[in-house]
């Protein structure tokens, strides 16, 4: 019970991380509040923004993964009679929408850092152009070359912080989707879900065979042995099946 809730606030958090890329990657289309840049016919936004790395890969798509996520935590829906069973097809798909989740806020991460390095699209004395596109990101430490963009106003220090912060909530993500597939792949892996619910229930199978062969005449008892051969596909595991082959074999002569 305990790691289902702490996994189920590890999947509510990816939705404020999400939710704030895509704020943050619709700024970066308006550089300084500015609305004219990105509504002129010629483009004079950094290509990278039109990556859509946190508008849709670290937003949407994150969206998308941390609701699958936390339906699949809540005791909604199973999707196999048993409740063990249920559990490991529950990790199972946890563990592909986190790894997902890795790729998306992963890729949001890259090309944010890209961006950064590569520096803002720019209006200088030679014309537009990425003006710090060669310095290999030195100029994010030299504030005193910045003033060699013209225009956009403040558009280096605006690419530096909202790309900073895309960066730092893709990373964030990450580790969160990250630590989830590490947890739901033990679970699965080293057998946290053991066998021993089977088992049991195995055991209880038998008590009730056992019950049923031994009552004898009454209508009674020919009406409990009828309902547990119907719970027989329930009870059924592949380890008892010889064992069981007698059994049945009794019941059948209670119930005929």
């Amino acid at each position: 019970m305990g790691s289902r809730k702490y996994g189920g606030c590890l999947s509510f958090l990816l939705i404020p991380l999400a939710l704030w890329s895509i704020i943050v990657n619709i700024l970066l289309y308006f550089p300084n509040g500015q609305t004219s840049y990105v509504s002129d016919s010629g483009n004079k936004l950094s290509n990278y923004v039109w990556y859509f790395e946190g508008l849709c890969f670290s937003g949407v798509m994150m969206l998308i993964v941390a609701a699958v996520l936390l339906v699949l935590e809540s005791d909604t829906y199973r999707w196999c009679k048993r409740e063990n069973c249920s559990k490991r097809y529950m990790a199972l798909l946890s563990t592909i929408f986190s790894a997902l989740g890795i790729a998306f806020s992963g890729y949001c991460l890259v090309m944010s850092a890209l961006s950064l390095v590569q520096g803002p699209y720019c209006h200088t004395l030679n014309g537009w152009e990425y003006a710090f596109e060669d310095t290999a990101g030195r100029f994010l430490t030299d504030s005193s070359i910045w003033i060699q963009c013209l225009e956009p106003a403040h558009v280096v220090e605006w690419n530096i912080i909202l790309f900073s912060i895309l960066i730092t909530l893709s990373g964030l993500q990450v580790i969160v989707c990250l630590i989830k597939v590490v947890i739901q792949s033990s679970k699965i892996l080293c057998g946290t879900y053991s066998v021993i619910i089977q088992v049991e229930e195995s055991y209880q199978y038998f008590d009730l065979l056992h019950f049923a062969a031994t009552s004898q005449g009454s209508n009674e008892s020919c009406g409990k042995a009828s309902r547990i051969l119907s719970c027989l596909p329930y009870f059924y595991h592949p380890v008892f099946t010889h064992a069981a082959i007698p059994q049945v074999f009794l019941i059948s002569q209670y119930v005929h």
